[in-house]
Parts: structure tokens; sequence; C-alpha cells
């Protein structure tokens, strides 16, 4: 077991379980190096429980979520999911042999659009990452990646080839989203968040969950659409070593489709943060990066 000891990573909020999940009886799992019990209490509200200790709960976008150590704020905020003509899709978890970091870091990549997810959101005769944005917000300590622009030959579950305009948010170290202007009502985005459980360093699990403008797609279209491409990000992440993410600039060596790669890692890098990842050197010593 390789229980976790850094507070950067602590003092976050993670969802553990969906609501539907508990409902159906009491749920263990693992978070952190640490084993978990998710059961009902006795008012029908959901308790967390840590080596018999009771730890802090919210219920947000249908799912349980927790923490172990002590956030500065609340769950992070998604707009969308307070407007009620959207489409929600819960994904369902997926398991992989990989560190949390490298799952946030690939769902940022689109270069590998074309050849991960050939015919769905790329293809080899549009392979360019046109040049865009990239920043850290502040305000509110969140990565964000805007103006992007990749030709897909799918861009949802009912619609045919265009340019997808799509804009990346990073609200936690190990949380991920993505939006994308609406093909049935351009006027408007679809969110798609990815909530990851972290496990142990090089093991967790992720589940997407989608609020579409879509008036017309079936349901099972719409999860079948997402499982797809989230199953063939798994053979990717999980062949990448090594399996934690390396930090160091020299660590891996970036190009110019990369820059919210390297955001990502320096924003990593700026809150010393150590596990699930290959730390700095200054990190490693104790000192922030």
């Amino acid at each position: 077991m390789n229980r976790c000891d850094d507070p950067v990573v602590l003092d976050q909020w993670y969802a553990v379980c969906s609501e539907l999940e508990l409902g159906e009886g009491p749920i263990s799992t693992r978070l952190l190096g640490v084993d978990l019990e998710c059961e009902l209490g006795v008012d029908g509200s959901p308790e967390v429980h840590a080596d018999r200790e009771l730890l802090p709960v919210r219920k947000r976008y249908g799912f349980v979520w927790t923490t172990m150590g002590s956030p500065d704020g609340d769950v992070f905020d998604i707009a969308e999911s307070l407007e009620p003509d959207r489409r929600y899709v819960q994904c369902g978890w997926v398991t992989m042999r990989t560190s949390p970091g490298r799952v946030v870091e690939n769902f940022l990549d689109m270069a590998h659009f074309p050849f991960v997810h050939s015919g769905i959101l790329g293809g080899e005769a549009n392979t360019e990452v046109a040049k865009y944005e990239w920043e850290v917000r502040r305000d509110v300590d969140e990565l964000w990646a805007t103006n992007c622009r990749f030709f897909q030959p799918q861009v949802s579950a009912a619609s045919d080839g265009a340019f997808a305009q799509l804009t990346y948010r990073v609200p936690a170290p190990y949380m991920v989203m993505l939006y994308r202007v609406s093909p049935s009502d351009p006027s408007r985005l679809d969110a798609i968040a990815l909530f990851i459980q972290p496990i142990e360093q090089d093991l967790c699990r992720a589940q997407p969950v989608m609020y579409l403008v879509d008036p017309d797609s079936g349901h099972t279209d719409l999860l079948q659409f997402e499982q797809v491409i989230f199953l063939q990000d798994r053979i990717i992440v999980e062949n990448q070593r090594p399996l934690l993410l390396p930090l160091e600039p020299r660590g891996e060596f970036p190009t110019g489709a990369d820059g919210s790669s390297v955001g990502y890692r320096r924003w990593l890098r700026t809150k010393g943060l150590r596990w699930g990842a290959v730390p700095s050197a200054k990190v490693a010593k104790g000192v922030r990066a």
C-alpha cells in the first residue's frame, strides 16, 4: 500500500461512487491508498468511512464526493448542470493501470485524435493541431486551454464531420473538463467532465459525465459514443511509460501541439505535487519548484 502523504492531492474533493450505485447497497472502494466504505446513513444521507473515521461528504452531479484532507473550497462548479433541458449521461467507471495525471493529460491532447480515434474525433487526412492559447486563471486556480479547433469526422453521436470548437478546463489537479460548441445549437456549449478517482499512484478509475444539448439522440447512442472513445484512450494511457507523470521539463520532450500538457505539468510543479507523479528535483528535495 502506498498511502498518500501529499497535501496537494489530499486537499481535493473526489467522486468515489454514483448516487445510483449507492442506492443499491454499501460500496467498498479505495482512494489515495486507503480503503473506503460508502453507505447510506440512518437518515438516508450518504456516508463515507476510512479506517472507521467518517469523512466529509458532498453530493454533486449525481455522485458522492469526499476528501481525505482540508480543501480550500467546495467541489468545483459545473454551471451547465443547472440547465434543465440538457441531456445528462453517466458513462460508467473505467479502471486504468496508470496515474491520474496521465489520464488528465491524455484528455487534453488533441494530437492523438487522428490516430487513436480515427473516423470519429480525427482522421489521418487532418492531423494538424492549430495554435491555441492556454493559461492558469489565478483567481480560481484553474488551467484553461481556449480557441482550440480540430476537424472531427463525427463531432457527436448524431452529427457529421466539422471543425469542432473546443475549450479545456482543469479545475483540480486530477479533474478535467471539455466544452465544445454544440452541433445541435451553436449558441451553446456541451459540457463533458471526467471525474477521476485516484486509487493508487499508478492505478485509478474515471467516469465521463456529459451535459449535452442534444434533443434527438437516444440515450444508448450517447452512452456508447463516449464509451467507445474512452476505451480507445484506455489502451493508450496504460501503455505510456513511466506510469507516473513526469514533471521535470526534460522528462519528456513536448511538441508545438503540447501547450496544454506543458501548462498542466508546470501548474502541478508549481503546486509542489508529488503523489502520482515523477516530481521535479526541487520538489523531491522538499523545495517548491
